[in-house]
């Protein structure tokens, strides 16, 4: 194997396999085409010229390929990103845009080496679906721009491209669906000279590849306390997102991924595009279904070739791809949605099995997104709604039983359940400390003690015993439980 192709990360029967390599090559072209509108999209929310968008997206690309750690996804210039950074750019200028993409970029580095990765098991399933299914209302509702106030032609167009992605597969699948879609409508609109909105419209291609260089700001303290807040929102909001997305593919194609490597590989592939005067980006979910889900690529070479194919669609054949009408690309994006929508999710038999809980964080992750159009937002509202209707499920599961000794001399209780904050505020109350008598044995044999709010909930039904004489015994703690009691135990007093 080359060393050019083992720093890809390619797998040796990959390169004998032809199979492969058309699969791989096909699926990089149409989501180059698919990348060139949404950059100019970004560019323009940005405030930035749409060649510094098409830019971001080809170094992206083509560094994730390399250093990234989840296999097939393309990253490149995102809305969530163009949203983050535009308020810096219209207020300081563009030389400001590049210093905070690589410093966004270096944070980026720094968290993933911290092991921000992990807190991803911390994202519960219900978030994720609410999170898909968000994701697809956005997609869509991209869409929607492209199909008002525009020529009558453009909806017969959109729908003739959708029945061509439907019905090409049963054909044939070894060219993808959508590029055939995307050349026979723009054949069709090129020949017949049909008057509808273009790529061209949306801004002009770059002519000439782009050239390093450094950010034109002052390297002092000022420029950094003006830089850093929004680098910081840069990398979390890019990470949230990458990392969501990895996981979004680890699902569809059954395969794991390197959730670090993708961390540190996101904020090299930022500090890249930065140094060549990009706006930054992350991973590009609309995009990484049409290359995993439609496309049915699994390897690097298609994210790589997304991004080369990108410049040499924009350089060398600018005037053809200037002419793809938006409505094949409408088409494909629309597809897409549908395609990742978890339709079984809201059918009506899954809603009623499923609990109300899980069903409020789903909705609340969606209704979010969509009204912050940030899929990072939604996910933490989401997760933090999912711990406190989980905290509030499991409060009532710490139960007490108790049993008087025959001669009336001794009361056992026994705790079942976990003792944390939220259940053991009601653990007080569950001790008739009046009538009991006078030795009292509390058995935690079938619990554990989690924190702090537990420990002095025990001490508080200690003292209220000892404040009528009485002893009181606990037993049967685990190791991690004795010890977090023997380390707290009596140190707490204050804490009710």
């Amino acid at each position: 194997m080359s060393p050019a192709a083992r720093l890809c990360g390619l797998e040796p029967d990959w390169l004998s396999d032809p199979k492969v390599w058309r699969t791989e090559v096909l699926a990089g072209l149409v989501v180059a085409l698919a990348l060139i509108p949404e950059a100019i999209s970004f560019s323009i929310i940005a405030g930035v010229d749409p060649a510094i968008g098409l830019f971001a997206s080809f170094t992206m690309a083509v560094t994730i390929a390399i250093v990234g750690g989840r296999r097939a996804m393309i990253s490149a210039a995102t809305g969530a990103v163009a949203l983050v950074i535009a308020p810096l750019n219209r207020e300081h200028g563009f030389g400001y845009l590049v210093a905070a993409v690589i410093l966004a970029g270096a944070f980026q580095i720094v968290l993933g080496m911290l092991g921000v990765a992990k807190l991803m098991r911390f994202v519960p399933r219900s978030v994720m679906v609410g999170f898909v299914n968000a994701l697809a209302i956005l997609i869509f509702m991209a869409q929607v721009p492209e199909m008002t106030d525009v020529p009558w032609p453009v909806y017969p167009l959109i729908v003739g491209g959708l029945v061509l992605m439907v019905l090409f597969p049963k054909v044939t699948t070894v060219i993808p669906a959508p590029l055939v879609s995307i050349v026979v409508l723009t054949v069709l609109t090129v020949a017949a000279g049909i008057a509808v909105p273009t790529v061209g419209d949306k801004g002009a291609l770059p002519s000439s590849l782009p050239t390093p260089g450094l950010p034109d700001v002052p390297f002092t303290l000022d420029t950094l306390t003006v830089v850093a807040p929004y680098a910081f929102a840069m990398a979390l909001v890019g990470l949230m997102e990458s990392l969501m997305t990895a996981k979004l593919v680890d699902d569809i194609t059954d395969t794991r991924s390197n959730k670090t490597r993708e961390s540190i590989g996101q904020g090299i592939a930022n500090i890249v595009t930065g140094f060549f005067g990009g706006m930054g980006g992350c991973a590009m979910i609309g995009q990484t279904m049409i290359n995993v889900r439609v496309s049915g690529a699994r390897t690097r070479l298609s994210t790589f070739l997304a991004g080369a194919f990108l410049m040499v669609l924009c350089i060398a054949f600018g005037p053809v791809v200037s002419d793809l009408p938006m409505a094949a690309l409408v088409a494909v994006m629309v597809m897409v949605s549908l395609g990742t929508f978890d339709w079984h999710s809201i059918a009506p038999r899954t809603l009623r099995r499923m609990p109300a809980g899980e069903i409020t964080v789903m909705v609340l992750t969606v209704a979010v997104v969509v009204a912050t159009h940030n899929l990072a937002i939604g996910v933490v509202v989401g997760s933090l709604t999912a711990m406190v209707v989980f905290a509030k499920r499991v409060a009532h599961l710490a139960e007490v039983t108790a049993v008087v000794d025959p001669d009336g001399s001794e009361v056992v209780y026994r705790v079942t359940g976990e003792l944390f904050f939220a259940s053991s505020n009601d653990l007080v109350t569950q001790f008739d400390y009046a009538t009991d008598p006078d030795r009292v044995v509390i058995d935690l044999s079938a619990t554990h003690i989690w924190d702090a709010s537990s420990v002095a909930a025990l001490d508080a039904i200690e003292t209220k015993y000892a404040q009528r004489g009485k002893t009181v015994e606990i037993t049967g703690l685990n190791d991690p439980s004795a010890h977090l009691h023997g380390k707290l135990s009596g140190e707490l007093a204050g804490s009710h």
